[in-house]
């Protein structure tokens, strides 16, 4: 093994338009697809394999828009052992292939039915054949980590001989300990350039990458989020922020990461999980009155890294465990001077709230200030009236709100209701408010024909961010009402008025 900390930079492939649409339940349009591979490549990601080519005709369009984008990353295709795979991969003009062949006796024998001689006979004829029409080529072992060794390295081996340009450790099933991805990947990097493909049905991949890493790998493949078949792949930004983190080496761009984490997330339909590393909510969210208090003080106290690395901000949660720390501190973020004893009041507020077992949002922070100061605010924004429309061809929605004093109203289309009425809120507040939706989700339902559904958004508007939420019975009015909220706090201390657009 090397010292990590003597790697001088690992590269990434990324699987997630391939491994990651693979996982249960998510498919990817071409349009998702082409907007991924732009923010991977914005990201500074090595490969991105784009898909498989011998899927079918759209998965064949698809990969060929993204190899048509121009982008600095190498685009490749999944093929199989089988000469058809990569011709069809060479029509939809990518950089190279990622070759996947048979490496344990499981797969040599009962699934692909041949020998294991015949085996590496056909892999370096493919390599010859790929690399003759000018083809990027990784040879990948199939169910690396359960293969006999001796053999895998004659098979990828082989594949070298005939021309490849690396080889690749695959650790297909999540089978493998780091005892294991360490003898496997420091026997086959004394043969040529190797990667390494891990996945996470021990809790391993991310280790298991790093013991590649150590082990002579400078090529990781996986996805972003860690999506992926049964329990994922490897997680790329955790990788990331391990090598930058833990030992100063260079890999991907991390202030691009947060970004790319929500895009994928909205296109996959898979949410990212609250206390994901790096990318999950509470990352870099403080609700504990200490550990509040201590990052208020030094921003190093909690954290490991800066939020601002990984393309974050710094959130403080109110709660049952809020101190007058932390709620001071999220009061001045909105410009709120409050009394010693006006902030006791408040304190006291927010934790009888957070005992109930409810989250305090921002507007439900600054009701409470507004009560407690007995400050009266004039709302600038309030909703009037909505009629939402499903079921047709098309779904609309019309909005009456009250902005400024004066009567809105707004129709819009979407592909659904709800969709159709944020849509013409957003049109009755017209440009002027420039506000982004950064977050919208379900936050409870209760039971019943007629359940109350609680919606929660968080918007932005410049530098400022604000997170309402409102509950109703119908799901679409619950949400405009909590967007109009959202806005009506954000523009409350803007002396210049919502003019409509015309």
């Amino acid at each position: 093994m090397r010292a990590l900390s003597d790697v001088g930079e690992v590269q990434f492939l990324d699987t997630t338009l391939r491994d990651g649409e693979q996982a249960p339940g998510v498919s990817l349009t071409p349009d998702d697809k082409a907007d991924i591979a732009r923010s991977l490549d914005a990201a500074r990601i090595d490969v991105i394999e784009a898909g498989s080519a011998c899927t079918g005709p759209g998965e064949r369009e698809t990969i060929s828009r993204v190899a048509g984008l121009d982008l600095d990353s190498t685009v490749t295709s999944f093929c199989r052992g089988i000469q058809n795979d990569i011709d069809l991969a060479l029509d939809c003009g990518v950089d190279g292939i990622n070759l996947v062949v048979p490496a344990s006796d499981k797969h040599v024998e009962q699934k692909v039915g041949t020998s294991k001689t015949e085996n590496v006979d056909n892999t370096v004829e493919l390599v010859e054949y790929a690399t003759d029409h000018g083809l990027w080529v990784e040879v990948i072992g199939e169910d690396g980590s359960r293969a006999d060794l001796d053999y895998l390295e004659e098979l990828l081996g082989a594949g070298i001989d005939a021309g490849a340009n690396r080889i690749c450790w695959a650790d297909t099933v999540g089978h493998a300990t780091p005892d294991r991805a360490l003898e496997c990947v420091s026997r086959l990097s004394d043969l040529g350039p190797v990667s390494t493909h891990t996945h996470d049905d021990l809790g391993l991949a991310v280790t298991n990458a790093l013991v590649s890493i150590a082990a002579g790998a400078d090529l990781v493949h996986g996805t972003i989020n860690g999506i992926g078949e049964r329990a994922g792949n490897v997680a790329l930004e955790e990788v990331a922020i391990a090598l930058d983190h833990g030992y100063g080496v260079e890999s991907m761009d991390l202030t691009e990461v947060y970004d790319l984490a929500q895009l994928i997330a909205n296109r996959t339909g898979i949410p990212l999980a609250p206390n994901k590393a790096v990318v999950g909510e509470n990352a870099f969210t403080h609700e504990s009155g200490i550990h509040t208090d201590g990052t208020l003080k030094d921003d190093s106290m909690y954290e490991p890294y800066p939020p601002e690395k990984v393309g974050r901000e710094r959130r403080l949660a109110l709660g049952k465990h809020a101190g007058r720390a932390g709620v001071e501190a999220a009061l001045d973020e909105h410009d709120v001077e409050v009394t010693e004893d006006q902030l006791s009041e408040i304190v006291s507020r927010v934790k009888e709230i957070g005992d109930r077992g409810k989250r305090v949002t921002d507007a439900d922070l600054l009701t409470i200030a507004d009560e407690v100061t007995g400050d009266a605010r004039d709302r600038r924004v309030e909703l009037l009236g909505l009629t939402a429309v499903s079921g047709s061809d098309t779904p609309t929605a019309s909005v009456r709100l009250s902005v400024d004093g004066e009567e809105r109203k707004e129709a819009a289309v979407g592909s659904g209701p709800v969709d159709a009425a944020m849509n013409a809120a957003e049109v009755a507040l017209s440009h002027t408010a420039d506000a982004t939706l950064e977050d919208y989700h379900v936050d409870a339902i209760t039971g019943g024909t007629d359940a109350l559904v609680t919606v929660e958004i968080e918007m932005s508007r410049g530098d400022d961010h604000v997170v309402v939420s409102a509950s109703d019975s119908d799901i679409t009015r619950a949400s405009v009402r909590a967007m109009v909220d959202a806005m009506d706090r954000l523009v409350a201390d803007d002396e210049e008025p919502l003019v409509a657009d015309d």
